[in-house]
């Protein structure tokens, strides 16, 4: 019996070292893509004329779709390489509770996958919800 235990505790604890690794890599590397955009933008766009700032003059609609952002990503332009920063920085809490959800699934915990697939339902319909089709 106590190589079942065990075994269990070590799945376990491999299951959260992986998640952990997960969101620290994907925390990291969301963070150096923002910074290169960010870094990129003022090279690209430092040696502009300062805005008048007493008028208002809204932004264009740009990179709000996955293929604009990543047509932004291929031109080198500095916002979509700073929006896809953003997006991986978004799905990293998503891909926690997908790990998450087959780490339950090997366990064969029910009563927590239940709980992940109402966690990740509600995630899912929040993000793509509000989606122009």
């Amino acid at each position: 019996m106590k190589n079942a235990t065990s075994k269990k505790k070590l799945v376990d604890h491999d299951i959260e070292q992986f998640i952990g690794l997960q969101l620290r890599i994907g925390v990291v590397l969301a963070s150096l893509i923002v910074l290169t955009g960010g870094i990129l933008y003022l090279i690209q766009s430092g040696g502009l004329p300062l805005p008048r700032y007493h008028e208002f003059v809204g932004e264009k609609g740009g990179f709000t779709t996955g293929k604009q952002i990543w047509d932004g990503v291929l031109a080198t332009q500095a916002k979509g390489i700073i929006e896809l920063g953003v997006v991986l920085l978004i799905a990293t809490p998503i891909l926690r509770i997908m790990f998450s959800l087959v780490g339950f699934i090997i366990e064969k915990d029910r009563l927590y996958i239940l709980i992940t697939l109402v966690v990740l339902s509600v995630m899912m319909f929040s993000i793509f919800g509000g989606l122009k089709v």
